[in-house]
């Protein structure tokens, strides 16, 4: 599995600095085709400069969905540190 891209990414805004929330629709790469999934995410950072990513799904997938969220967090944690994510 893979993540090809994010359409139609945009910020929330929020209050909290060291919080930054987005929704966007993730395009993923299967083995026989691909899926379009509607997904928000926000990335914290702690006081060391740690990164954790949570992941909400607003509809219901129809692919198994450890995967999918292992294979996102990998993509957002790397579109992060390459700053292409919005600020």
């Amino acid at each position: 599995m893979k993540v090809l891209e994010f359409k139609n990414l945009t910020r929330e805004e929020g209050q909290i600095f060291y919080m930054r929330k987005y929704a966007c629709e993730a395009v993923l790469e299967l083995a026989a085709s691909s899926l379009e999934a509607k997904i928000n995410f926000a990335i914290e950072m702690n006081p060391l400069g740690e990164r954790s990513v949570s992941i909400a799904f607003p509809e219901p997938l129809n692919y198994p969905v450890l995967p999918v969220i292992k294979a996102l967090k990998e993509y957002i944690i790397k579109q992060d540190l390459e700053g292409h994510l919005p600020c």
